[in-house]
């Protein structure tokens, strides 16, 4: 199997080190993406209600602190945008968590498409070789005896269609890795939208309590 791989790269030349190429850019992007997904951005399940529990007892600090617990993550840097603007007013907390959405959803997208169009990439120079080697399979015809031709045209056809083969060993992975990192992104995605309104309300509802007994104090 090695020798037969080792003489497809051989006889295929250029364009089997291409997909290799692009195979090995491809293993960097889901290796990146499953570190930065998995293991920077991800939250814990218990770091909401801790913040919820935070809010309504209004220990303020405490959710921050919990937030920078979390440097890396990415619905904490959302949550202590608004807890830093938690007494400035309605308008200004809804500003700054819109703010924290905008600067962290770009880097949960990031690179996970561009498994997708490695995958179609990868396709195309398989089949890009493949029409190259039969195209220089059915030259080499007019350089051989009759007897054999039949020899010469089947080893390089095989050859040939070794690319068509390799990229799509290399395409598919890429393809089924595009669509298990969009439905991780799509679902923090999700998530941050989701709390961000949640932590939006909260901290309004908040907002408005305090400021609703302030006056009675006074009297």
């Amino acid at each position: 199997m090695f020798d037969y791989v080792a003489k497809s790269f051989s006889n295929a030349g250029i364009w089997m080190w291409l997909i290799a190429f692009v195979a090995c850019v491809a293993l960097a992007v889901m290796i990146e993406r499953f570190i930065a997904l998995w293991l920077f951005y991800s939250t814990p399940k218990t770091f909401m209600p801790d913040i919820q529990k935070c809010v309504m007892t209004n220990n303020l600090d405490r959710a921050i602190k919990a937030c920078n617990s979390l440097p890396r993550a990415k619905l904490p840097k959302v949550v202590k945008a608004g807890m830093t603007r938690a007494n400035a007013g309605e308008m200004e907390i809804k500003t700054a968590i819109n703010e924290a959405v905008l600067e962290v959803v770009p880097d949960i997208q990031k690179r996970t498409p561009n498994l997708q169009a490695i995958g179609n990439i990868a396709t195309l120079l398989g089949l890009l070789g493949t029409v190259v080697g039969l195209i220089q399979a059915f030259q080499t015809l007019a350089t051989v005896s009759a007897d054999k031709r039949q020899e010469v045209l089947g080893s390089n056809i095989a050859i040939a269609m070794d690319t068509t083969a390799f990229g799509l060993i290399v395409a598919i992975p890429c393809l089924a890795a595009y669509v298990f990192y969009a439905n991780k992104t799509k679902s923090m995605l999700d998530e941050i939208d989701q709390y961000s309104v949640k932590l939006e309300n909260l901290l309004v509802h908040r907002l408005k309590g305090r400021l609703s007994e302030e006056p009675e104090a006074k009297r």
